[in-house]
C-alpha cells in the first residue's frame, strides 16, 4: 500500500482529501499543529513546517511515497494584515520540506497546491497555465514564490514535483474568512434571531470559478497518480459565477427577509474582476470530471451552518 503524507491535513481541505485517499486505497498520514484537534481520517502526526528539526524528524520517520502539501496561510485578507506570517508559512515552509527531503535522500512524488490568485488580472476569458503570473496581493505573491522554489528543486535536484493552481473551492467546514461561508453564516444568524435582518457584503461584482471541495480533492489525487512531473495544472470547474449570484442563490434558499448592505470594510485593497479556469490540461492528463453542481454545494454549506446553530 502506497504511503502518502498530507501536510496541513487539519484545515478545510484536508479532511476531504484524506477521506478521498483512504477510499482509493492509500495509507494516510496527516499532519496538524500540536494545538489542533485531529479532524481527519488516517494516522496523525504533529508537524510545524517552520521548525526544520521537526520537519526532518517527521519525514525521516514516515518516509512517504507521496506528499500533498496543503499547509498554508490562505486568506488574502490576512495576507494584507500580516504579510510576514504569510511568507513564513507559504515560502519558508516549503524550503524546509525540500531541504529535509534532500538531506534524507528521499524522492517522493510531491503535489504543491497553489492558487488562481497567482494570475492576477488576466485579459482572457479563460485562464490557462501559459498565462503570465501577476500577483496582486501578498498571498498570491507567496504562492508564486512557493511554486518557483518547488520547480527549482525539480530542475536542479530531480524532485518529482507537480504544481496545482487551484481556483475557488467551497463546502461545509470552510472558514468564514471566505465569502460563501461568510454569507451562509450571516443568513443562518438572521434565521435564528428575528427572521429579518441585514447581510453585510463586500465586492459583489467580482466573478470567480467555484468548485465543490470534493471535486478539488479528487483532482489532487488524480494529479498525484497521473500528472506529469514538472508541470503546472489549473484545478477548477471551468465555469464563472458572480459573487452577487452566489449571494442571491443562498438568500433564495432561506425564508428570512434579508437586506443586502455593502460594507466597505469587506473590500480588498486590490481585487481581480474575473477569474475562470481553463482545465483542458487537467482533463486531458487525468480524465478529471466534476461530480457536484454549485446549487448542491451551496445548499450543503447553508445546512452545515444551520446544524452548527442548532447545536449551540
Amino acid at each position: 500500500m502506497k504511503r502518502i503524507l498530507v501536510i496541513g491535513a487539519s484545515g478545510f481541505v484536508g479532511p476531504y482529501l484524506c477521506q478521498n485517499l483512504i477510499d482509493n486505497g492509500y495509507d494516510i498520514f496527516g499532519s496538524k499543529l500540536i494545538n489542533q484537534k485531529q479532524n481527519f481520517e488516517g494516522q496523525c502526526v504533529d508537524l510545524n513546517i517552520l521548525d526544520e528539526d521537526d520537519v526532518f524528524k517527521v519525514l525521516s520517520d514516515i518516509r512517504p511515497d507521496y506528499i500533498i502539501h496543503l499547509a498554508a496561510q490562505s486568506s488574502v485578507k490576512l495576507s494584507w494584515e500580516n504579510p510576514t506570517l504569510t511568507f513564513n508559512i507559504n515560502v519558508m515552509g516549503i524550503v524546509n520540506i525540500f531541504e529535509a527531503l534532500r538531506k534524507l535522500n528521499l524522492k517522493p512524488r510531491i503535489l504543491i497546491v497553489g492558487s488562481s490568485e497567482e494570475y492576477g488580472k488576466v485579459d482572457k476569458n479563460l485562464i490557462d497555465e501559459n498565462c503570465e503570473t501577476d500577483p496582486l496581493n501578498f498571498y498570491a505573491l507567496s504562492k508564486v514564490t512557493q511554486e518557483k522554489i518547488a520547480l527549482i528543486y525539480h530542475k536542479n535536484y530531480g524532485f518529482d514535483v507537480i504544481c496545482a493552481r487551484s481556483f475557488n473551492h467551497i463546502g461545509p467546514g470552510q472558514s468564514t474568512q471566505f465569502v460563501v461561508a461568510d454569507f451562509a453564516k450571516q443568513i443562518v444568524e438572521i434565521e435564528k434571531t428575528s427572521q429579518q435582518g441585514n447581510i453585510y457584503v463586500g465586492n459583489l461584482s467580482a466573478k470567480r470559478d467555484f468548485s465543490d471541495v470534493r471535486d478539488i480533492v479528487n483532482a489532487y489525487r488524480l494529479l498525484i497518480e497521473k500528472g506529469r512531473s514538472g508541470e503546472l495544472y489549473n484545478v477548477g470547474s471551468g465555469n464563472c459565477i458572480a459573487i452577487s449570484e452566489i449571494l442571491n442563490k443562498l438568500i433564495s434558499y432561506s425564508n428570512a427577509k434579508i437586506n443586502i448592505v455593502v460594507d466597505k470594510n469587506k473590500f480588498r485593497p486590490v481585487d481581480t474582476p474575473e477569474i475562470k479556469a481553463n482545465i483542458n490540461k487537467l482533463k486531458k492528463d487525468t480524465d478529471f470530471k466534476a461530480k457536484h453542481n454549485i446549487d448542491e454545494t451551496l445548499m450543503g454549506v447553508l445546512k452545515y451552518f444551520r446544524n452548527k446553530a442548532d447545536e449551540e
